[in-house]
């Protein structure tokens, strides 16, 4: 049972992960051992609440499939039983990041104040730019 929140935890049924070989250097242990994991969750077979699956499916993740399957490769560790605690934590905050609900932005418009602020700043600005330039003999 993976626990995303006090809430919400998914059984470990829906949950695929397939022990694999890892990539890289390792010597020879790299070719014997299958110490990396492969997780695959499908997100529309789950037991997540609609919402939550639809703001999944609405992330432009490159971790999850057109066809809406999670799939997480964790191999960072030479120990299999810590390379699946991290793709379960991994999968953990993928699903905590869609649990938060943003407020919606309402634009504001500046105070009247700070406009003419920013007006009078420019104005001196240009006036000390006005006045660089070379000295004329005029009188």
């Amino acid at each position: 049972m993976l626990r995303v929140s006090k809430d919400i935890a998914i059984p470990d049924r829906e949950i695929d992960m397939q022990a694999i070989r890892a990539q890289g250097a390792g010597g020879q242990n790299v070719n014997k051992v299958a110490s990396a994991i492969h997780l695959r969750f499908d997100i529309n077979a789950s037991s997540l609440p609609m919402p939550y699956k639809q703001r999944l499916l609405a992330l432009s993740d490159q971790r999850i499939s057109s066809e809406g399957v999670i799939v997480i490769k964790a191999q960072g560790y030479r120990s299999q039983e810590k390379n699946r605690e991290e793709a379960l934590e991994r999968l953990r905050e993928l699903i905590r990041s869609v649990l938060v609900t943003h407020k919606k932005r309402r634009p504001t418009r500046p105070t009247r104040g700070s406009v003419k602020r920013r007006l009078e700043s420019k104005q001196k600005r240009s006036k000390i730019k006005r006045n660089r330039g070379k000295v004329r003999a005029d009188e």
